[in-house]
């Protein structure tokens, strides 16, 4: 039956295993769409325009923005990125699910755009916050400095945890993999997600029985 595509949002403090759940989820439906941000920033070296982000002006960006047509955006050291709303309106016709990797301030005005009513929004918590200075650490990438800086984040991400429609505890990767995919499978089948249905039980009803 045809369904109009989802906009999955998909937010955890850094470390907590996004990421890597959303590779797996896509990995599981390569249906799904991953939402390309647009950005002001230039291109670094290997970075493919409309496959990495949408590069544009700033003009360009603010006059979508004033247009409506950024679901989320925000500034990030001088620098303008967002989700542009008119690839994700084309996937929802196709039936397409759309995964959003952002923050709470992101998954805020996703909500609050006039695509709000087709969210669905999962929040992924790690098990305790040592254990997740302990993944930050564990990549080797960072600077004690800018560890507390991201546990600090961490803290704050973590407050907005209610906001959200479904809560993840990554204790285990292969069970919150499993969980969400559990998730998307459930709201996929909701009844007023299910478009045609009233016809095909009308026809149903129609039918003789043998």
């Amino acid at each position: 039956m045809d369904r109009t595509g989802l906009l999955i949002i998909l937010s955890s403090p850094s470390g907590a295993g996004k990421s890597t759940l959303a590779r797996r989820l896509m990995d599981w439906d390569p249906s799904l769409r991953f939402s390309v941000s647009a950005t002001t920033r230039p291109p670094r070296p290997g970075e493919v325009d409309g496959q990495h982000y949408y590069f544009t002006t700033h003009e360009d960006f603010r006059a979508l923005v004033a247009q409506g047509q950024m679901l989320e955006h925000a500034e990030v050291f001088g620098n303008l990125y967002g989700s542009p709303r008119a690839p994700v309106e084309a996937a929802m016709e196709e039936g397409r699910d759309t995964l959003f990797d952002v923050d709470w301030q992101g998954g805020q005005q996703i909500r609050a755009s006039p695509l709000g009513g087709h969210v669905v929004s999962i929040f992924v918590l790690p098990p305790s916050l040592p254990e997740l200075e302990r993944r930050l650490r564990g990549r080797g990438q960072d600077s004690d400095a800018v560890i507390a800086g991201r546990m600090l984040k961490s803290r704050a991400e973590i407050s907005h945890w209610a906001e959200y429609d479904y809560v993840l505890i990554n204790d285990d990767l292969d069970e919150t993999d499993a969980r969400l995919r559990a998730i998307l499978t459930a709201e996929r089948l909701r009844r007023d997600r299910q478009g045609g249905l009233g016809a095909f039980v009308k026809r149903l009803m129609e039918e003789e029985s043998a």
